[in-house]
């Protein structure tokens, strides 16, 4: 890991912080605008160990600055799971992945299992304040809708970005899926 990716990622993850925590409540739980910061983090530099440590950064990040009662927990449990989760789902899509159209389906996709796995974690935790099924309408749908749409407009972004200064492990990932190496 090197110290141009750790930037990249510790700047993602800031930005994370601060749509988190601008983000308005809805029935005691925020949409979690920090999730698009950590998939854009795991498609830019798709290391494991990078991985790993964006999750638990992300994860710790989104525990302080949630609302829900009890979240902090299922917050650091939810992130680790929902990186692995969508890492896999990266690496799989090995011939499609730098599309937006794949991008923005793996955010919706890893924004549903994480609400999922929050919810289900805060249940057995802290317990919910509302029922599973209105707390999945009322914050992880918005939520869905709002990252994939952050993540269309950011990833091509993003993508000229890593281009212009040469961000290593995108470099490498870029240059093998067009078989340029």
């Amino acid at each position: 890991m090197n110290t141009k990716n750790l930037v990249v990622l510790a700047l993602l993850a800031g930005i994370g912080v601060v749509l988190h925590t601008v983000m308005p409540a809805f029935l005691s739980i925020k949409p979690d605008m920090m999730l698009a910061m950590m998939f854009l983090g795991i498609i830019l530099i798709p290391e494991i160990k990078s991985v790993m440590l964006l999750a638990i950064v992300t994860g710790v990040l989104s525990g302080i600055t949630t609302s829900f009662p009890g979240g902090t927990i299922p917050n650091m449990i939810e992130k680790p799971i929902t990186a692995l989760v969508f890492f896999g789902l990266f690496l799989a899509l090995n011939k499609y992945r730098n599309s937006i159209i794949s991008v923005g389906v793996l955010t919706a996709i890893g924004t549903l299992i994480s609400g999922s796995v929050f919810l289900g974690a805060a249940f057995f935790i802290a317990g919910l304040p509302a029922p599973f099924t209105a707390l999945f309408l009322a914050a992880v749908l918005p939520a869905t809708v709002l990252n994939t749409i952050v993540m269309v407009i950011l990833y091509p972004v993003a993508q000229s970005i890593v281009k212009r200064t040469k961000l290593t492990s995108a470099t490498v990932i870029q240059k093998k899926s067009t078989g340029s190496i």
